[in-house]
Parts: C-alpha cells; sequence; structure tokens
C-alpha cells in the first residue's frame, strides 16, 4: 500500500516537476541590470532541437512595431514580435544542458553562441550567451 501511495505522490507531483527541467515553455526574460522585465519567449522543441520566438515585448516605452534593424541574416528588418531569436539548440547528453544553439540579441543584431540551463527545478532559466571566452548570461523566469 505504500508504495502505490508514494507512485501516485511521484504521479501527481514529481512527473511535473520533472518536465520542468526543460527550456520549453514560456519565458519573462530580464534585463540584467535594472531586473525590468524585457520580453516573453516561447521556446518550443521541434524534434529535439529547441527554438525560441519574442512574443511579447514588455519593456516600457518600447516600440511595440519594433523591427530588427541591426539584424543582418534573414531577419532583417522583421519586427521583433514574433522574431526567432533562439535557434537549434539540442540537449547535452546527460545533462540538463541545451547548447549548440544560437541567441540573437534584437538590440544590437548579433549573434551569440548559446547555452540553456533550468535552475531552481525549471523554475528559472539560465541563458548564456557568448563569443568565445566572451559573454553574458540572463537568467529568465518561467511564465508556464
Amino acid at each position: 500500500m505504500n508504495k502505490v501511495l508514494a507512485a501516485l505522490v511521484f504521479v501527481a507531483f514529481g512527473a511535473p516537476a520533472m518536465a520542468q527541467m526543460s527550456p520549453v515553455g514560456l519565458w519573462k526574460s530580464l534585463d540584467e541590470k535594472t531586473q525590468a522585465p524585457k520580453s516573453e519567449v516561447r521556446i518550443t522543441d521541434h524534434g529535439g532541437v529547441l527554438t525560441g520566438k519574442v512574443e511579447r515585448v514588455l519593456r516600457e516605452g518600447a516600440n511595440p512595431n519594433a523591427v530588427c534593424d541591426k539584424c543582418a541574416d534573414d531577419r532583417k528588418d522583421k519586427p521583433v514580435v514574433g522574431l526567432e531569436i533562439i535557434r537549434g539548440a539540442k540537449k547535452a547528453e546527460g545533462k540538463d544542458v541545451w547548447e549548440d544553439g544560437k541567441i540573437l540579441d534584437p538590440e544590437n543584431g548579433k549573434t551569440y553562441t548559446l547555452r540553456m540551463t533550468p535552475i531552481e527545478g525549471g523554475a528559472k532559466l539560465e541563458v548564456r550567451g557568448s563569443i568565445g571566452p566572451f559573454g553574458r548570461t540572463q537568467t529568465w523566469v518561467r511564465v508556464q
């Protein structure tokens, strides 16, 4: 009986928590300096490869019709809302880390090597963009 109860508790509480240890979902990005909300980004899984698109711009005073005028690839002059900013991230074998992808900063048009690590039981996501040894890490907060 105790084993059955333990299994039910795991299914009810443990399985959803484990499912959260993935970047898939809706995230609020925060400004590193002010911690003010910047945007909401939805990360989706396409056969083991993650992509992420801006769903909403949250920055106060931001132009809701802004375009990525500094982008140099196929995203040039595309609206920031709906813009795919994460491409090609894959789960590292044996780790709760997604890497080998790219992340775009629509504010400067630069693309960085990407590494994403769920933390705090999947409630937050460390997002690191880098060029060589230089980079920065943001902590995003799960919305969904």
